[in-house]
């Protein structure tokens, strides 16, 4: 089945990103359809622990067209709230989305500028002709995986990060979480308050404090421009593909969360997993060198901090002591075993905090780098016509956060409106 009246957009993704691009290409009157493989909000509704809370303020989280109330501006959401949130927004806006609908190929129709969009939908085969493409999956789609997972006895439970749920879901005993980002810290955390036994295999993950000088470190860093950075401003590479720092929303937003926080509350630090032999798992001997790392990063977001209030002469409180954030003397780092016996420590569950990879596989069009990442100068890709939305650094180090996203689909939107302009232009 084959649209016969070509659309002047489709867009692949129906999370912040797709949603964002919908309602401004409604407003330019552009027609359009939202392309989602599973239900609208689908990576926030199918891959979020129960405790799970949003990282920045329901302020930040908004969509174009809507802000949340007063009383829920501050506060932290869950991921059901969001993807409700979602939901009704595309309802309120009357957004074309079609959910279950998965794209397998998108290319080029033969002799024609028209993109061609292969999708499955319900068990039926459907081919949709567009002049424009958005493709607003996103770069987190396919689980990243777990190398080390074939070697691990087939008695121990085994999971990605995204389908952990809760503790009571497990099989009793101890757990071993590989990957100590923002997934595997928190995850971590609902463990040990469930009175769970944690093994955490950690590496080097930047984080801030959760609260500085009377404010939310995100209202800093938001203020001082950190987030308006672009590719092209940062002199180390190497800072363009750091993770994302280490944060959390529960707690109501004031707790900081640290290696050092999580070793007070009896998890046990290992480096990084390096093997597994039998029933031994061998690990790196650097934890120590990973908790500096996240110390220092966040030593020098303070002090970045610091000074923009010195220079801008602002009236702001004094750092309140944050013992969580604070370097701890009184931990051993430096002794972490290299190796544990996984049936002797009672590890009865491996959870592979491995995070996301970009797949993009059903993209049949010359717009990747060797590495199979896609090439795009602020979104606009090799391809004219063909979009990016929704990835880390696509405009600005903004771009990986729900606030930046509603603002690079403003832009990407304005770039269609101007092709398709031009496209009437040439016709007339």
């Amino acid at each position: 089945m084959m649209n016969a009246n070509p659309l002047d957009v489709i867009v692949i993704g129906a999370g912040h990103a797709g949603l964002s691009a919908s309602y401004f290409l409604k407003q330019h009157q552009l027609r359009h359809v939202v392309l989602e493989r599973g239900t609208i909000g689908e990576s926030w509704a199918s891959q979020r622990w129960d405790s799970f809370r949003m990282n920045t303020a329901n302020k930040w989280n908004t969509l174009p067209g809507w802000e949340p109330g007063a009383t829920e501006s501050e506060s932290f959401g869950t991921a059901p709230s969001l993807v409700a949130s979602m939901a009704k927004y595309v309802q309120m806006h009357e957004l074309p989305v079609l959910t279950n609908a998965t794209v397998s190929s998108l290319d080029k129709a033969p002799e024609s500028d028209l993109f061609r969009v292969k999708v499955q939908q319900n068990g039926t085969t459907k081919i949709y002709l567009s002049r424009q493409v958005i493709v607003a999956s996103g770069a987190q789609s396919q689980k990243q995986p777990a190398l080390l997972a074939s070697k691990i006895d087939a008695n121990i439970k085994q999971l990605h990060s995204s389908e952990y749920r809760n503790a009571a879901d497990l099989p009793q005993g101890n757990v071993l979480i590989v990957g100590s980002a923002q997934s595997g810290c928190q995850i971590a955390e609902d463990l040990v308050q469930a009175g769970r036994k944690v093994f955490l295999s950690t590496s080097k993950v930047p984080r801030c404090p959760r609260y500085y000088r009377g404010k939310d470190i995100m209202d800093w860093l938001l203020l001082t421009g950190f987030f308006n950075a672009r590719p092209e401003d940062i002199t180390d590479s190497a800072q363009l593909h750091l993770r994302t720092p280490l944060l959390k929303g529960n707690d109501h937003g004031r707790k900081t969360l640290s290696l050092q926080s999580l070793a007070r509350m009896g998890v046990t630090l290992l480096g990084k997993l390096q093997d597994v032999k039998g029933d031994s798992a061998s690990f790196t001997t650097d934890t120590l060198a990973h908790v500096q790392f996240a110390d220092e990063f966040s030593k020098r977001v303070k002090g970045f901090i610091d000074g923009f209030i010195a220079e801008n002469k602002l009236e702001a409180s004094s750092a309140e002591l944050d013992s969580d954030d604070e370097p701890d003397d009184l931990l051993n780092f430096s002794a972490v075993p290299s190796s544990i016996q996984l049936k002797k420590e009672g590890i009865s569950t491996i959870i592979w905090a491995t995070g996301f990879r970009l797949d993009m596989a059903y993209m049949q069009l010359p717009v990747f780098d060797d590495s199979g990442n896609p090439v795009h100068e602020q979104g606009k890709s090799l391809v004219e016509g063909l979009y990016f939305l929704g990835l880390p650094w696509l405009r600005n180090r903004k771009s990986s956060l729900l606030m930046g996203i509603k603002e690079d689909a403003q832009f990407i939107i304005d770039c269609v409106h101007k092709f398709s302009q031009k496209r009437v232009r040439a016709v007339l």
